[in-house]
């Protein structure tokens, strides 16, 4: 990447963000920062019963994504200058807004914003597009048990919230990718093409890329 030192991909669940992130870390010999979702003890458990565990559930991302960005934008390593995440810290707002009720998101939305500015911002902060046809058609293929039941109305709801938020930026650089007719996870020839989109030069603001010349 030679415009950037710090870009963050994100998408709804399923865009296939780490799977792009990973490879192009290790394309490029960028650091790789992950989501630990994995870890979350209150995932499987919201999945199930979201009214109950949706707020220990977003408590405990905001804690955990703070303190694993906080640790990692911090360090400087000369040979891995780049780094490439999987996620941005702003998520947990978005994810929280559709999950929480009114008086919850409201106080979450104070410590949010408490923290929010001690972080680094993105470089460049690209997200991958997809319909929700799709994104289920990925969740189903990856078989996560607790994301098998999600339904497609949380799914454009997260959608929703991440375009409500980008219709607010006007201090970063946002490549949104239309990724539908692409499957840059297993097909090398598309994943150069999206490689090639995002290794390029951006102004302040959102590029939309909504037609890829797939060959």
């Amino acid at each position: 990447m030679n415009h950037y030192n710090f870009i963050a991909i994100e998408g709804n669940i399923g865009a296939g963000k780490t799977t792009l992130a990973t490879n192009i870390a290790n394309g490029f010999d960028a650091r790789l920062i992950l989501e630990q979702f994995a870890d979350n003890s209150f995932l499987p458990k919201f999945y199930k019963e979201p009214k109950k565990y949706a707020f220990p559930l977003e408590l405990s991302f905001l804690a955990e994504r703070y303190q694993q960005l906080k640790s990692e934008l911090v360090k400087q390593d000369i040979f891995q200058p780049q780094v490439i995440s999987d996620y941005y810290f702003l998520k947990c707002l978005i994810f929280a807004k559709a999950n929480l009720d009114e008086d919850e998101f409201a106080l979450y939305s104070k410590l949010f914003h408490i923290i929010n500015d001690s972080l680094p911002k993105p470089d460049l902060f690209v997200y991958l597009y997809h319909s929700i046809e799709r994104l289920q058609e990925n969740i189903k293929k990856r078989g996560r048990k607790y994301e098998q039941n999600i339904k497609d109305d949380y799914l454009i709801k997260i959608q929703t919230g991440y375009f409500d938020f980008l219709k607010q930026v006007d201090d970063l650089r946002v490549l949104i990718i239309d990724v539908n007719n692409v499957d840059f996870a297993n097909n090398p020839k598309h994943y150069k093409q999206v490689v090639n989109i995002i290794n390029q030069p951006y102004e302040v603001g959102i590029t939309r890329i909504t037609a890829l010349n797939i060959i």
